[in-house]
C-alpha cells in the first residue's frame, strides 16, 4: 500500500494542485492530510473541497481549528491572525463543519498521523529538537508517525538513541521509531520555495520527502489581491 501525505497546505490552491498532479503520476493508494488546510492563503474554500475529494483521512491543524474559535488566536501573529479573520469569513457554514469534524489524531496499520506532537496534540506544540522527539516517540505505539506544522522536512529516528536526517528517502529499519515531518505544500520554511509532500510505502517499509514545483508568482498573486497582506505572498517566493 503507498500513501500519500500532505501537511500544511494552508489555503495555497496552485500548490496543492501541483502536489495532487505528483501524487497521481507518482501511483499511490491514498492520500492523508495533516491539517492546515486553510490560513494565509487566499482560497480556503477551494482547497477543502480538493481535500475532502482527494485524502481518505484528515487531521486538524491549529489554523483549522483557529477559524472555529477554538484556539486563541491572540498569540498568533499579527498577518496570521488577520488571515484567520479573513478566512472565518470566506467559508461557509459547511466547511465549518467539515473542519470541527475533524480528530486529532488517526491510527492506520503500522503508523500515525498528528498535526503537531503526538504527547499533546491538542496543543500543536512543535517537534524541532532531539528531545521534542522523544516526547513523541515515548507516545508512538506503531513504528512510523508523520506530523507536520514546522513546515520544515526532517526525520527523527529513535534506535538506541534519536537522532535526525534531511534525506530525502528513508528506510524503516526493523526495531526503529520514526518521526517524520512531511513538509508543507502551501508554505515552505525551509528555504526552498516548492512544494512539500511525502510517501510511504507500507510493503517496502520505504518514505519518500518529494519536492513539486508551481506557480509561485500567482499564488502571491492571489494573496495580493484577496487584500490578505502582501507579506504572507512574498515569503512563498523565498520558502520562508
Amino acid at each position: 500500500m503507498r500513501y500519500a501525505i500532505l501537511s500544511d497546505i494552508h489555503a495555497n490552491l496552485d500548490a496543492l494542485e501541483a502536489v495532487l498532479a505528483s501524487v497521481r503520476a507518482f501511483g499511490v493508494d491514498s492520500c492523508l492530510c495533516l491539517g492546515d488546510v486553510v490560513g494565509y492563503g487566499a482560497c480556503p474554500k477551494e482547497c477543502l473541497d480538493l481535500v475532502r475529494d482527494s485524502c481518505e483521512r484528515t487531521v486538524a491543524g491549529n489554523h483549522d481549528f483557529a477559524v472555529l474559535g477554538r484556539i486563541d488566536i491572540e498569540n498568533f501573529n499579527a498577518y496570521a491572525k488577520e488571515a484567520t479573520l479573513w478566512t472565518k469569513e470566506a467559508l461557509e457554514e459547511s466547511d465549518l463543519g467539515y473542519l470541527g469534524g475533524l480528530s486529532l489524531v488517526e491510527n492506520f496499520d503500522g503508523f500515525t498521523i498528528v498535526h503537531g506532537a503526538l504527547y499533546s496534540p491538542e496543543l500543536f506544540d512543535y517537534v524541532q529538537t532531539t528531545y521534542d522527539a522523544s516526547l513523541s516517540l515515548n507516545q508512538l505505539s506503531n513504528s512510523v508517525c508523520f506530523f507536520g506544522h514546522s513546515h520544515i522536512p526532517v526525520t527523527f529516528t529513535q534506535r538506541r538513541f534519536i537522532s535526525y536526517s534531511l534525506a530525502a528517502e528513508i528506510s524503516v529499519e526493523p526495531g526503529t521509531k520514526v518521526l517524520v515531518n512531511v513538509g508543507s505544500v502551501g508554505q515552505p520554511r525551509d528555504n526552498n520555495p516548492q512544494a512539500s509532500y511525502a510517501v510511504f510505502d507500507t510493503a517496502e517499509r520505504r518514505i519518500w520527502i518529494r519536492r513539486v514545483s508551481y506557480d509561485v508568482d500567482m499564488a502571491a498573486t492571489r494573496i495580493r489581491d484577496a487584500g490578505l497582506p502582501e507579506v504572507l505572498g512574498e515569503r512563498l517566493k523565498v520558502g520562508r
